[in-house]
This record gives structure tokens, sequence and C-alpha cells, in this order.
């Protein structure tokens, strides 16, 4: 009696599709979205499960409140908006920032499908060879949109001869970004909701240091999970 049971459970899971087998178990990745609150408004973004290392080490620094009151210390326009200096909570009106760091880096993690369009959430880091990224320095993208001839020329100069990928040449002719930094800084993330905001501080009067003018500070928080199914069933009928 109990080897025809454990036959028919086997069986069960057999014939169950996919995304039932890991309800059933409970191992069903959920994605982990990030609010980002500005002066401007809010975005929200999404974390990627492809890239857990940076993922989680973002979750934790936004539970911490370690992003709460920085600033986008960084702008410029038509290519990304950068923050996450502890330097700049309480930095002086004018001082060069980018420089603070929380003492570790998070090691590399590329992968062909996650690329610099705009809106993409990437790692921030300095020259080191492994190309390890900073624990707490990020930026998002503005970028730009390309023409067929302008990717060409980046492919052929700025590239090294690396090929982008059709797929992703269409994003970049559409939706625009930043192809020259793919498989240089880890994209760890995407802007799902609240584009114009990046947009906005983006455009911002800046510095010789490229830092606003005006302070652009940040409040950040994770998404509850009935938070995260609501707007995860919005995004599905706004497409």
């Amino acid at each position: 009696m109990i080897r025809k049971i454990l036959v028919l459970f086997i069986l069960s899971i057999l014939v169950v599709p996919a995304w039932a087998q890991f309800s059933i178990f409970g191992k069903k990745d959920r994605n982990t979205y990030v609010e980002i609150r500005t002066d401007y408004g809010v975005s929200i973004v999404k974390l990627y499960n492809q890239t857990p290392k940076h993922r989680d080490n973002f979750i934790k620094l936004v539970k911490d409140d370690f992003y709460d009151g920085l600033l986008f210390h960084r702008v410029i326009e038509q290519f990304m908006i950068q923050g996450g200096d502890p330097d700049s909570k309480n930095a002086e009106k004018g001082a060069q920032l980018g420089d603070g760091t929380l003492g570790y880096t998070i090691e590399a993690e590329f992968r062909d499908s996650l690329f610099h369009k705009k809106g993409a959430l990437a790692a921030a880091r300095d020259d080191n060879p492994e190309k390890a990224s900073s624990a707490n320095q990020f930026y998002l993208v503005q970028g730009k949109v390309f023409t067929d001839e302008e990717l060409d020329r980046l492919e052929e100069v700025r590239l090294k001869g690396r090929q982008i990928p059709e797929y992703q040449r269409e994003v970049y002719k559409t939706i625009g970004g930043v192809p020259h930094l793919d498989q240089n800084y880890t994209v760890f993330g995407e802007v799902v909701q609240g584009i114009e905001i990046v947009d906005q501080i983006a455009g911002v009067p800046t510095d010789e240091f490229d830092r606003p003018v005006v302070d652009q500070r940040m409040q950040m928080r994770v998404l509850r999970r009935g938070e995260a199914r609501r707007l995860e069933r919005q995004l599905e009928e706004d497409r």
C-alpha cells in the first residue's frame, strides 16, 4: 500500500507543470522590488534573481536604511544617475563625492541577457582587474537611442570587435541605453515603474564634478509581498 502511494505521488509530480512543482515545494523564485523615493517622485526597481549576490546585498542595505538620506551625487544626462556614497549624507555644498565605500566588494555577476538598456540598475566600481562591484554605489541608466551606424562604430572602436546581440541592438535603437558598459559593470535590476524620475534627475543642473547643484536625496524600502503581487498584476495589465 505504501509503495503504491509513493508511486502515485511521483507520477503526480511528473505530470504537473513546472510552475506547480515549484509551488508545491515552495521553491518558486519571487521577484523583489525596491521603491526609490525622490523629490521628483517614486521609481520602483525589480532586482534580478540571476544576480543573487548583488540582489541580496542590495536588499540588506535597503532594509538597514543605509540609502536613506544619501544623494544621487553624480548625474550625467544621456548617461546615468549614480548614488550610494555614504559620504554624501552630510556633504557640504560643492564637495566632490564618489569615493565612499563600505570596505568590501561584490564579485562580478555578468549575464549575457542582462545589459545596460534604459532603466537598468547596475553596480558602480573602481578599476580593479576582477571588475568586482562596489558594495554600495549604484547607478540607474538613462542613456540614449542609437542608430545602426552608431552601434556598428561602437563595436569597432569601443567594444574592440565584440558584437552586440541582435535583440539588444533593437532595444538600444528603440528604448536606448549605454551599450559600451555591457560586460564591464554588473547589471542587477531594472526600473519597472517611474522611469520618468530618472529622466528628470538626469536633466538637473550640475557642477564641475557632475554633482547636482540642488541635492537629490533618496529614500528606499523593499516592497512587501502583497505590494509586489499587486505591482506585478498592474504591470501585466499595462502590457
